[in-house]
């Protein structure tokens, strides 16, 4: 299939393009700056979510559409509510609108596992949001759709808006992570190649018009995580 991956310069992204190139399929990766994980097999187009002529013209010739692109952290949601609402929701619809007239035949969105917790302010409104709008789109013009709520992602190419990145880096630069909560909060992490494994095996007929959680097996608490770092450096950090 010609897949289209929007933000698939980015942590997630980047290893979803290569697990769908590694698929067999033909990948356009769609982001504001050049991928620094593009392969050679794949495609890089340089420019915004929210230009819909520029959107129009890439859907028309794609089989199926990722959606990746937006403000992807938290804090950063909570400080930028106008961005948020632009970028996450305006440009997600914009790409949805692109599909439908281009009668793309799948369209998967990058949601999240808290959706409908408590946590995440703007960032889990705008994915609540988003997931309504795709679910009315399929309703109404029959766009078939898979919405992959990920859980907690760590591994290679990670930066600071990675929980997981931030708390290791902070302990070799500073010999301490500091900890703002109890420590009972729970997570289910899970690595982003099986992730983005996963979000490959998706296209398959059974997952249409879904609704698919991808997370670990496991859960684990903030306390234990920090208490495995620990252990893992040595116990060489102290833990705040």
């Amino acid at each position: 299939m010609n897949i289209l991956v929007t933000g698939g310069a980015g942590f997630l992204g980047s290893h979803v393009a290569d697990a769908l190139s590694e698929g067999g399929h033909n990948v356009t990766v769609f982001d504001q700056r050049p991928s620094p994980h593009l392969r050679p097999d794949q495609k890089m187009v340089i420019g915004d979510v929210m230009d819909f002529k520029r959107i129009q013209q890439l859907v028309s010739n794609q089989d199926a559409v990722y959606h990746f692109a937006g403000i992807a952290d938290i804090d950063e949601c909570a400080k930028r509510p106008l961005d948020t609402a632009r970028i996450n929701i305006l440009g997600t619809v914009q790409l949805l609108e692109a599909s439908r007239l281009a009668m793309i035949k799948r369209f998967v969105f990058a949601s999240s596992a808290y959706v409908f917790s408590d946590a995440g302010y703007f960032y889990r409104t705008s994915k609540r949001s988003c997931e309504s709008f795709i679910e009315d789109y399929a309703q109404l013009y029959g766009l078939k759709y898979t919405c992959l709520r990920y859980g907690s992602l760590y591994g290679e190419r990670a930066d600071a808006h990675n929980s997981i990145y931030r708390m290791i880096r902070q302990a070799i630069q500073e010999g301490k992570i500091v900890y703002h909560g109890e420590g009972d909060e729970i997570r289910e992490f899970i690595h982003v190649r099986d992730a983005a494994k996963s979000s490959v095996y998706i296209l398959d007929p059974e997952f249409e018009n879904q609704n698919i959680i991808l997370t670990g097996s496991e859960k684990m608490t903030y306390k234990d995580l920090l208490s495995m770092i620990k252990e893992i450096m040595g116990n060489s950090i102290e833990v705040e």
